[in-house]
């Protein structure tokens, strides 16, 4: 049973369908996000306007602020972890300003999210230079404590910006920037999304392949490519001591698209030992892929954790007391890692650097469930359901079969209610 409209309950035992919500926005609600725990719900507007409601014990969803965020629609919004005190909200609009909304728990309903600037709130954002931003993900690390923010540009360009304080965007350093999709034609249509790896760690396959127990996953699209990026260990040398940096490299590029790629999503759970992405299509198809990381059984590895993270943390201690940082072997030190560096703003691409692990794809399903443009697609928090919309209006919900296949499971469309003219009398 759907949640009741907002300050009402007009549910029944008897009822079969959702019930509609009144979100209570003037203009087409164009973002939707729920938080971790599922009982905050942010919605963004055309009009560039963001509300929040907050899901009570009675099961009403009640009205909890209202504020204007941007200067036009929203693209996109997220909220960061319920770990994170005070409550975040980060919102894209279509002007390209990524916004960090931070919440003041003890303020009164309707003025949550404090006044203090021009338009009456708490803002902290960050803005690009020539192109506008027109994708964001955001990402926070439990045991560090360190929020990672990637933000990509229309022109195909990614940044990304790490820190220990996520509630102030001046504080973002720098990790990566880089050309992450091809740049399109002036007048081209554009579609681009960024997304990071739900998961906490790399699978297992993974981590025995040699990919670090910390690397970042990024998947991007844009216009008809999609391309999954990783982070390899670097080591730069300054003052004789050896320091530790991370590095995007693209880990595969998948070439199944031939139309414009609406939207892509990232299963949770990797405990199957491989990833799975899951791609909307303009052509009207949902594709799943399945992305490994090939190992030879001879690397003289066994599937003993301490076997496949030992070397690293065993370096990682050594560095700490001897003042120096070593990395495990197959990543160069000093001036050799500096040469075998990528450029920082080009394109990247497979060079086969040390570091850098083999991955591979394997097209799973191309599932034609909506027969027109598909526009949005995600995974449940368990990555078992994966549910798709398109632009007749139905949402197609599917599952995996036995072989590793997926299928359509279930469907949920909207009644379009005939309207009918009325009488005419004549006098």
């Amino acid at each position: 049973m759907g949640p009741s409209p907002i300050g009402e309950d007009n549910t029944s035992e008897n009822s079969t369908a959702f019930d509609i919500v009144q979100h209570g926005h003037k203009d087409l609600v164009q973002a939707i996000a729920f938080n971790a725990y599922g009982d905050r719900c942010a919605t963004g507007s055309v009009d560039g306007k963001i509300r929040v409601f907050n899901r009570h014990q009675d099961g009403i969803w009640r009205l909890c602020d209202n504020w204007k965020a941007h200067a036009g629609e929203i693209l996109e919004l997220q909220w960061l972890p319920p770990t994170i005190y005070p409550n975040l909200l980060a919102s894209l609009g279509i002007e390209g300003r990524f916004r960090l909304w931070a919440e003041d728990p003890s303020a009164a309903p309707g003025r949550r999210f404090s006044a203090r600037d021009g338009n009456g709130k708490t803002v902290s954002e960050l803005r690009s230079g020539r192109y506008p931003y027109r994708s964001f993900s955001v990402k926070h690390d439990e045991v560090t404590r360190t929020t990672y923010v990637a933000l990509l540009a229309s022109d195909g360009h990614l940044t990304v910006y790490e820190c220990e304080e996520p509630e102030t965007l001046t504080d973002y350093a720098k990790l990566d920037d880089f050309q992450a999709c091809t740049k399109p034609n002036r007048g081209e249509e554009t579609c681009f999304k960024v997304l990071f790896d739900p998961n906490p760690e790399p699978c297992y396959n993974a981590l025995r392949a040699g990919v670090p127990a910390d690397a970042l996953s990024l998947v991007v699209s844009g216009l008809t490519t999609v391309k999954i990026f990783r982070t390899r260990d670097t080591v730069t040398s300054s003052f004789g001591a050896a320091t530790r940096q991370r590095q995007f490299y693209l880990a595969i590029e998948i070439e199944d698209h031939n139309h414009l790629v609406r939207d892509v999503a990232w299963a949770p759970g990797n405990y199957r030992g491989y990833d799975m992405i899951a791609t909307a299509c303009q052509d009207g198809f949902v594709r799943v892929f399945r992305i490994d990381t090939p190992f030879s059984q001879d690397d003289g590895k066994s599937w003993a954790l301490a076997d496949i993270l030992g070397s690293v943390k065993h370096d990682e201690n050594s560095a700490s007391k001897s003042g120096h940082l070593r990395r495990p072997s197959q990543v160069p030190s000093g001036i050799r890692a500096e040469i075998d560096k990528s450029g920082t703003h080009g394109e990247r691409t497979s060079t086969d650097l040390p570091g850098q692990v083999h991955h591979t794809v394997k097209l799973l399903s191309k599932l034609s469930a909506h027969r027109s443009p598909v526009w949005r697609v995600d995974f449940d928090d368990d990555g078992q359901i994966l549910g798709s919309v398109g632009d007749e209006g139905r949402l197609i919900c599917y599952r995996q079969l036995p072989d590793g296949s997926w299928a359509k499971s279930s469907e949920l469309g909207m009644m379009k209610a005939k309207m009918t003219a009325p009488p005419i009398h004549m006098g």
